[in-house]
């Protein structure tokens, strides 16, 4: 008897071993994509230096004469001189690698619905690998910055469609936990990048040293399935088939007589496959992307512009960077527990932990310059770097939920894609603290607290099933909570 996806997975198993393996795999891809994502954090850490003579040399080669450096380290700061009026080279590198995410995320998600998720996967990863030796090697600025921007654009591209991976490998009721996983284990990469920096203080081996793990991930790649999700939108229902029996195989169970029937998407054949302008024609998704493009907006921006600013904060360097990341952790349970409960959400959650991370930002501005410990800017900035990850960690599955699957990485590529415009502007954002030391964080929480309010004219997607085709969003069962489903999870 043929069955559909959600059944199949069902019988194959939504979570068995082998979907263990595959998913730990694409998970700990993200402590790669990390250490490339922060990179400037410490490689374009700015040491204490004092110039010994008066006024600021004009040629570089004069300043490398009259410039010392203090601390034990070295970056891009100490051997390309960018201080005075070249200090603003830093934070271009920065906000270049993210323009090169913008850029990627809106190339590889559609290019990944159309060819498939794991040669689009497997592409970006070699390039990243390739850019990321380039900028370890670079001879001057100008090659450091221009590998930087490539880089960008495949590491989020990449990243984009291994997330994607993660949770098209798994049955649906697991969708927030890989998701948060894949989330969880970017902060612990965070953590891992400064441990390597405090170890490796030449800027170039710890570049060398962080790229190094993607070759190893790029060769146990080819070992990974196609999407079994992906397949069965296209119409490959043999192919999807064969993935399934493979899952059900590495989960240890006998071979099954697994039969697929149609998507309601493939039995028309005459018409083109969904597109992008699908997001703007469809009077349900136009409205939602909208929205979730500010909110991924925010997110990235507060993030980004938060996790940045620990190289700026007062004390230790390495442990501000890895604090950043550690804060993080915390968010996976609370994140967990709420998103599933009926009286919470995806939706409230969502809107509870911006609104918090924004109140969070924002109170900077009334603390006392000699505040303790207790009521320092750096510990109201981690307390709202964790509600800040602990929105972003619930966007990510929220959006995936949101979009029927012939639209989901084009719906993930279009709200990355605002997200990255966020992540452009973040690294600019700590320099606004020559005007006041609190305008960066008022910033950021005013951008939180916006979204917020935002988030509450989304839909609850809590179990609900998951849309397959543009015309399953008309279909009532996709309007309405299932109020059984939603008692027993209560």
């Amino acid at each position: 008897m043929a069955a559909g996806l959600e059944e199949a997975f069902g019988a194959a198993g939504e979570f068995g071993g082998g979907q263990r393996r595959l998913t730990a795999f694409l998970v700990l891809l993200q402590v790669y994509v990390a250490c490339q994502s922060m990179l400037i954090v410490l490689v374009g850490a700015v040491p204490e230096y004092h110039i010994d003579q008066e006024g600021i040399p004009v040629s570089r080669a004069e300043l490398a004469k009259h410039i010392r450096f203090a601390d034990n380290f070295t970056s891009i700061v100490t051997e390309w001189y960018l201080v005075e009026q070249e200090a603003y080279k830093v934070s271009l590198a920065s906000s270049l690698f993210f323009a090169g995410l913008l850029i990627g995320n809106i190339t590889f998600g559609p290019l990944s619905d159309k060819l498939g998720r794991k040669p689009v996967y497997i592409s970006g990863l070699f390039f990243d690998v390739v850019f990321g030796y380039v900028t370890a090697l670079a001879p001057n600025y100008d090659v450091f910055a221009v590998s930087r921007f490539f880089v960008g654009i495949v590491n989020g591209g990449m990243a984009l469609v291994s997330f994607v991976l993660t949770q098209e490998y798994v049955g649906k009721s697991f969708w927030s936990f890989t998701g948060s996983l894949t989330n969880l284990t970017f902060a612990v990469g965070i953590a891992v990048y400064a441990l390597l920096g405090y170890y490796v203080r030449e800027w170039r081996y710890l570049t060398l040293v962080s790229n190094t793990p993607g070759v190893i991930f790029l060769l146990l790649s080819f070992m990974l399935p196609e999407s079994p999700r992906w397949l069965y939108s296209q119409g490959k229902i043999a192919e999807a088939e064969d993935v399934l029996q493979y899952i059900a195989l590495g989960n240890g169970k006998e071979r099954l007589n697994i039969k697929l029937k149609p998507s309601a998407e493939t039995l028309r054949k005459d018409e083109s496959a969904p597109g992008i302008l699908n997001l703007v024609k469809h009077p349900v998704l136009r409205w939602r992307t909208i929205i979730l493009m500010y909110i991924w907006y925010v997110c990235s921006f507060v993030y980004y512009g938060l996790t940045l600013n620990a190289g700026e904060l007062r004390g230790n360097l390495y442990l501000n960077v890895a604090l950043s990341g550690l804060v993080e952790i915390p968010a996976f349970p609370l994140c967990m527990f709420f998103i599933e409960k009926s009286w919470s959400g995806r939706r409230k959650t969502t809107t509870c932990f911006l609104i918090f991370a924004g109140f969070a930002c924002v109170f900077t501005m009334f603390l006392p310059a000699d505040a303790g410990l207790l009521l320092s800017p750096a510990l109201l900035a981690l307390c709202g770097k964790m509600m800040v990850s602990a929105a972003f960690n619930i966007v990510y599955i929220y959006t995936s939920e949101l979009y029927p699957t012939v639209l989901r990485n084009a719906g993930l590529g279009v709200c990355s894609m605002s997200c990255r415009f966020g992540g452009i502007l973040a690294p600019f954002v700590p320099s606004m603290k020559s005007l006041s030391p609190s305008v960066p964080f008022v910033v950021f929480g005013i951008s939180g607290l916006s979204a917020g309010f935002l988030t509450l004219l989304l839909p609850e997607t809590l179990n609900k099933p998951i849309a397959e085709s543009i015309e399953d969003l008309q279909g009532p069962k996709y309007q309405v909570l299932k109020d059984k489903e939603a008692e027993e999870t209560s």
